[in-house]
């Protein structure tokens, strides 16, 4: 089975193009989905996370996303110490997640994949990008988030310019009908491959 990998900065419409692929019959595993879930529900990366970042990285037993995101995104340190814990989770799930499926391919879509290195270990690599001052209205409008918040959070990303030449397919995420045909084709291509 062939494991392709899909990313895209923050903003880019990585989980809409993931949903296009899930509508063709695709089975994908979203990354940041499964992390959250993990953070909830693991008691081991509970109090790591606690011991890392503060009492208040849970409300009342629940993960708040908010305070960790506020805490962990303007200190560099902390955001790799924090990635360090819920990485090696994930990607342990997901390679128990891979062995249940039933395809001649998988996608797992993670915002992060060339940043952390992971990228080397997928057969084929897919890149969402779209125009930033397209990204940064998706983001406003999505988390109700300022300008500069987002601005932080993209600077812990490499730039589309830097991923594009490592990757396999590139995803042009402007227009969602010739988004869908990108998808589609792309499709075509990996079922070829992986067949």
């Amino acid at each position: 089975m062939m494991i392709v990998g899909l990313t895209g900065g923050i903003g880019s419409g990585k989980t809409t193009v993931a949903g296009f692929f899930t509508d063709l019959g695709v089975p994908v595993y979203n990354s940041d989905k499964e992390a959250r879930k993990l953070m909830q529900s693991s008691k081991k990366l509970k109090t790591e996370i606690t011991e890392l970042v503060g009492e208040r990285a849970y409300e009342s037993g629940k993960l708040n996303r908010k305070y960790i995101a506020t805490t962990v995104f303007g200190d560099n340190d902390l955001l790799l110490k924090l990635n360090e814990l819920v990485h090696p989770a994930v990607k342990k799930h997901f390679l128990k997640w891979v062995e249940k499926q039933k395809s001649d391919y998988v996608i797992q879509e993670a915002a992060i994949l060339f940043e952390n290195g992971s990228y080397k270990n997928y057969d084929k690599m897919i890149l969402v990008k779209a125009p930033l001052n397209v990204k940064i209205a998706r983001l406003m409008r999505r988390d109700a988030s300022s300008k500069e918040d987002i601005e932080a959070r993209m600077k812990n990303q490499w730039k589309d310019s830097k991923k594009s030449r490592l990757s396999d397919y590139i995803i042009d995420n402007t227009d969602l009908k010739k988004t869908r045909l990108q998808v589609d084709q792309i499709h075509g291509q990996l079922g070829k491959i992986s067949g």
